[in-house]
């Protein structure tokens, strides 16, 4: 710590509710704000500037343009060149499990047998402040060993021999942190999570053997790769740890990313882990980005999967560039949960995460997501048997062209009555609980997050807002038939909860529900939206 104090000379200039800091006292030091304000101070101004840049593409593709390979870079992505070595416990990455960041989850995840857990701050967190600042809490007691919790059963948790690689995933550029702000401005919430964990925990891990490692949410190109860049280089200075002991990996989870991911990769170049198939994020931005497209619209979300082409061709280009560059490509979150009260679908779910884990193991992913610890064993035994070595980076795909139009091949398909029923369900409960401070939620044997929710309300936004929103029994998906079917749901979920059915929260997100839907412009994200509503800070 002497060392950290001896580096941080930024006045503490953040500012919140004195009540508000002093519940968290030991993660919002003076040091460590110091450490923030400063990297807030340095590069908040271009975050502005890309999220800017942002909604000048979003622009040009409602008038009708098409994302691309970018002309400027067009040298860089034919040149030979490969990123930095990984250290040795990142070699071997075959499965990775995500989840929130409370105790229980962080403990579960760390001891699942999982290669890596990544504690999410990102989609599968509700960003309440009482979560974000207690996941930090959390996080540093479980790098220096000492998280444990005890559920209200009695039930105790603690950490054991043998825990995953740990990584990261703070929220987005686009998010604020509106609780704590610069100069009366929110700070973005990016620089909020990477720089109180790393002021608290780098050091510590690294005494430990291991490194700050992260995952990197929603990045729409190499510009915004560079910010990201900049920012480890400047903390890693800023604290006396050596450059390029950061590694990310880059989840593609957008489809201007995915026309720049030799340049994510390039310039991530001395801190780069890879890139992995941010699938669910990935369907959204589709939709989001061809709001405006009538000829592309997406059919029921059951039905886009990764057999769909512009997936396939996706995936086959994340581990065709990977590799090339000499790095990881881990594939895509299975999203199925047991069911533990029917043996029949929990096997069928088995058998789904089994076949999606072979998919990818043979399309030459280095490793794969999953979202519970039962699912652990499954991929495990899938790229054991496929892939006996640590990975299969050596492992080059064909050459056949993986262009434009196979990146936006429309996937075919309908939209149906049902397809109406289960977006309006997913995204009316999840919304239900993420008010709630939950941000993953079991619904339907399926862990839903912040990107499958955004699939459902982004749905209904174009079924609604196009011509070509058109079920398959010939009706048009209206205004009216949304309506019908979200007070349907919601009188289906009194039924189902009975006294614990609670009013004002669905009824909060009924409402933003039906605002986002009906909007006449397509709101950019939901937790954007929904973030004013959050309850006020338990500590002030």
């Amino acid at each position: 710590m002497s060392q950290i104090k001896a580096t941080v000379q930024a006045p503490v200039g953040i500012s919140m509710p004195p009540a508000r800091r002093a519940a968290y006292a030991d993660i919002l030091g003076d040091d460590a704000l110091a450490f923030v304000t400063d990297l807030v101070q340095r590069f908040a101004p271009r975050v502005e500037q890309l999220l800017a840049r942002r909604g000048q593409r979003q622009a040009e593709l409602d008038q009708g343009a098409l994302p691309g390979f970018p002309e400027e870079t067009a040298d860089l992505r034919r040149e030979d060149w490969r990123v930095a070595p990984l250290p040795a416990e990142l070699l071997d990455r075959r499965v990775e499990i995500t989840g929130p960041v409370d105790a229980k989850m962080i403990i579960n995840g760390l001891n699942s047998g999982a290669r890596v857990f990544m504690a999410d701050f990102e989609d599968a967190s509700s960003p309440a402040w009482d979560v974000m600042l207690q996941g930090q809490a959390n996080l540093r007691a479980a790098v220096n060993r000492e998280l444990e919790f005890t559920a209200a059963g009695g039930k105790h948790y603690c950490l054991g021999g043998d825990p995953a690689v740990l990584m990261v995933r703070p929220r987005g550029w686009h998010l604020p942190e509106a609780h704590a702000q610069l100069h009366d401005a929110p700070v973005p919430a990016a620089l909020w999570d990477f720089g109180l964990y790393f002021f608290h925990n780098a050091w510590t891990l690294i005494e430990n053997g291991s490194a700050p490692y992260f995952y990197l949410p929603k990045l729409q190109g190499y510009l915004e790769a560079r910010l990201w860049n900049d920012v480890f280089v400047y903390a890693q200075d800023a604290l006396g740890i050596p450059r390029g002991t950061v590694k990310a990996t880059v989840l593609i989870e957008t489809l201007p990313a995915a026309f720049e991911m030799d340049e994510i990769l390039y310039e991530l170049r001395e801190h780069s882990a890879g890139l992995n198939c941010g699938r669910w994020d990935y369907i959204f931005s589709y939709i989001k980005c061809f709001r405006n497209h009538p000829d592309r619209i997406l059919p029921d979300r059951d039905q886009v999967t990764m057999s769909s082409a512009f997936l396939d061709a996706y995936s086959r280009l994340v581990i065709r560039t990977c590799h090339r560059r000499g790095v990881h490509a881990i594939g895509g979150m299975a999203a199925h949960i047991p069911v533990k009260e029917d043996p029949y679908l929990n096997e069928a779910a088995m058998q789904k995460v089994r076949k999606d884990k072979e998919r990818e193991v043979l399309n030459g992913h280095d490793g794969s997501w999953v979202s519970h610890p039962a699912f652990v064993p499954v991929c495990r035994e899938v790229f054991n048997r496929y892939m006996p070595d640590a990975n299969q980076i050596d492992r080059q795909p064909g050459a056949e062209p993986i262009d434009r139009e196979a990146l936006l091949l429309q996937p075919r398909g309908t939209i149906t009555i049902q397809g109406v029923f289960k977006n309006v369900s997913a995204a009316l409960n999840y919304l239900r609980a993420w008010l709630g401070g939950q941000g993953a939620v079991p619904l339907q044997h399926l862990m839903e997050d912040a990107a499958t929710a955004e699939i459902s309300r982004t749905q209904l936004w174009q079924w609604i807002h196009s011509s070509g929103g058109v079920m398959a029994d010939g009706r048009r998906v209206t205004l009216d038939l949304f309506r019908a079917v979200l007070e349907n749901e919601l009188q289906r979920q009194r039924l189902l909860q009975g006294g614990d059915f609670d009013e004002s929260r669905y009824a909060a997100a009924a409402g933003l529900l039906d605002d986002m839907v009906t909007a006449d412009n397509l709101k950019e994200f939901l937790t954007l939206e929904a973030y004013p509503l959050l309850p006020e800070p338990a500590s002030g």
